[in-house]
């Protein structure tokens, strides 16, 4: 469902106001005080926190963000925090961010945390949203749309709950005994909840749920709050801390989009990586090209394709933002990308895309023939999609950037091939084409593109080598097209004196060389973007460049534990797979490497340290490697 962003509105009392649940976003006794004493207070914190690795705090309605800056503000004051503080809440009417930072403006205390909140504050879209601040070290992950939703599509092991919904009477859905277990679900063992609220209702379904509960002294004019915990022997099994500092110790294969962007997310987690690249240096293989486009896909459904693409662009764009917050140049801009439709069925389609997902009009509108060519400055050959916040970037700048901002826990190993993995003494080995031992860790990462197939344990995943030829145009700057234009393929603006057009898609020629049959592809396509655009080309000597992408059959990617083999109980009625230990990988990026490398890599290494994770459960579960073991690949060509 779109997201209906919240009114800004206040009662009498000047108390910010929802009209849509007619109640109050805070005590009127004192919003900040209802957080610490209710919130904080409740749930022993800080002193729970204190001494952990990371700790969780899963909230279920954000409102004005001031129990999170609240939170974050007692964290900072702290000594003895956490290293890591992450904070999970879900939202289905979220301010904006202009109203958003209205409201807490009355809290001059946090001014500077607000402000690190509201510059990241995201398109209010659907679905799982991340945002890192404080270096990195607290990070918010919001759930935009219905918490009924939310709670079953979150991965997470919760610590702490703020159980902060508007009043039972006045939204009992949020308070439903659903809800309850659902919260229960999410616990780690010996998991405190708190609220305001004592009401009956709340007090059955959450003991129910399996929470033992107490009445204690209330805020303000409340007499009393609820306090609980949830009861022995209960909650997730899994482990709620990361692997012990010994393990935290990685070797990642392949030095291209997914190897440099891993690298970078576990370094800023504090642990050792060993990068191997066969190359001299990184981004010598697909991820090598002058420019690529980082955009969505929309579809009329908003399926698995949809959304993972609109999360993995919203990523990508903030993590070059935080990576160039850092002083790190990353060579990219956001000039907008137009789709264009290729006939009347397809404008048809495009449009109704718009009307049904209702995204926010500078992520996602429909542009006429006539303002797509005012954007692009060029003639162009219908209308479409225009997507304002998307655009153009350079990978082999990115891979730099990630590599310079992981730091001294990395370590890299250019020119050095691996030829096999082995695995003694719970470490995995990378040994070169002699039997030397490159590098040894007990976690290994396959992110090798197309040469991941050689390697031990990814013979069961159905990668191809798909080669694509794009062609690079001379170009003025300033020079039309002003915008990133794709219909069939793709052409970039002005990039270092040349523009990409591009790229072929090709499962069986593994020929690295340059093809003229393709140059004269990648033109064709060209044309029928920007008519007439080609003959102003004239004669010029035409160049481009090779790359072999490796694709899925599904057009999904690979990214997490690699399957051993199909395991099944008789009795129990029940298939699974069976994993390498420690051995992960990721790959099938195919042609979009710059849209899913920045979540694919935060979303493994959120996993690999036990850490809520960025994304939907489903959406995770999608990319799962060991899918096509359960439901083999269907035959035919793979296409992008």
């Amino acid at each position: 469902m779109p997201i209906v962003p919240a009114r800004l509105e206040h009662s009498a009392e000047g108390v910010p106001y929802s009209s849509a649940f007619d109640d109050i976003y805070h005590s009127s006794d004192g919003a900040l005080g209802q957080a610490r004493h209710v919130f904080l207070a409740g749930n022993g914190l800080p002193q729970r926190w204190q001494g952990r690795e990371h700790f969780v705090v899963l909230e279920t309605g954000f409102g004005l963000g001031l129990n999170f800056l609240a939170t974050w503000a007692a964290w900072r004051e702290d000594p003895g925090r956490c290293t890591r503080l992450h904070f999970v809440s879900c939202e289905l009417h979220p301010f904006t961010r202009e109203d958003l930072a209205c409201l807490q403006a009355r809290w001059p205390e946090f001014g500077a945390l607000a402000a690190q909140l509201q510059a990241q504050w995201p398109a209010l879209t659907p679905g799982v949203h991340r945002l890192h601040l404080d270096e990195g070290r607290v990070v918010l992950t919001l759930y935009l749309g219905d918490a009924r939703d939310g709670l079953t599509q979150l991965v997470a092991h919760a610590d702490a709950f703020y159980l902060d919904g508007f009043a039972p009477a006045k939204n009992p859905e949020l308070w439903s005994p659903r809800i309850f277990h659902l919260l229960a679900g999410l616990a780690a063992p010996g998991a405190t909840l708190a609220t305001w609220s004592v009401a009956g209702e709340v007090r059955n379904g959450l003991r129910h749920a399996g929470f033992a509960l107490e009445k204690v002294p209330g805020f303000g004019s409340k007499r009393q709050m609820l306090r609980g915990r949830l009861g022995e022997g209960r909650g997730q099994l899994e482990p709620t801390a990361g692997p012990p500092e010994s393990a935290r110790h990685a070797l990642v294969i392949g030095a291209g989009l997914a190897g440099c962007s891993i690298a970078e997310r576990l370094a800023e987690r504090g642990w050792t990586v060993e990068l191997i690249e066969g190359a001299t240096g990184p981004a010598s293989g697909a991820s090598g090209n002058l420019a690529g486009v980082l955009r969505p896909l929309p579809s009329l459904d908003d399926n698995r394709m949809s959304r993972l693409t609109r999360a993995g662009t919203l990523h990508g764009w903030a993590h070059i933002a935080r990576l160039r917050a850092r002083g790190l140049e990353v060579r990219a801009e956001a000039c907008g990308v137009l789709h264009l439709a290729r006939d009347a069925a397809q404008d048809a389609k495009m449009r109704a895309v718009v009307e049904r997902l209702a995204l926010p009009a500078d992520h996602l509108r429909y542009v006429s023939a006539r303002e797509a060519a005012q954007l692009a400055g060029c003639a162009v050959a219908a209308g479409g999609w225009w997507f304002a916040d998307s655009g153009w970037v350079q990978p082999p700048s990115l891979c730099a950037a990630n590599l310079a901002a992981a730091g001294a826990p990395l370590q890299t190993h250019f020119g050095q091939a691996v030829s096999r993995l082995e695995r003694h003494a719970d470490l995995w080995q990378a040994m070169d084409a002699d039997g030397r031992c490159i590098a040894a860790a007990p976690v290994a990462i396959l992110a090798a593109g197309v040469g991941v197939r050689a390697l031990i344990g990814a013979e069961s995943l159905p990668v191809v080598s798909a080669r694509g030829q794009v062609t690079l145009l001379p170009a003025t700057r300033g020079s039309a097209p002003r915008v990133v234009v794709c219909r069939g393929g793709y052409v970039s603006p002005e990039v270092d004196g040349l523009r990409c057009a591009g790229a072929t898609f090709d499962v069986t020629d593994e020929d690295p060389a340059l093809h003229a049959s393709d140059h004269a592809e990648n033109l064709t396509k060209l044309e029928a973007m920007l008519p007439g655009f080609t003959r102003e080309l004239g004669a010029v000597p035409l160049q481009g460049r090779v790359g072999f992408r490796p694709a899925s059959p599904d057009r999904l990617p690979m990214v997490g534990t690699l399957p051993q083999g199909v395991v099944s109980s008789p009795s129990a009625g029940l298939t699974g797979l069976a994993r390498q230990p420690g051995l992960h990988v990721l790959s099938g990026y195919g042609a979009r490497g710059l849209v899913w490398s920045a979540l694919a890599a935060e979303a493994l290494a959120s996993a690999l340290s036990a850490e809520p994770l960025p994304l939907e459960r489903d959406l995770w579960e999608a990319l799962d490697p060991g899918r096509f073991l359960l439901r083999p690949a269907r035959q035919g060509a793979i296409r992008e």
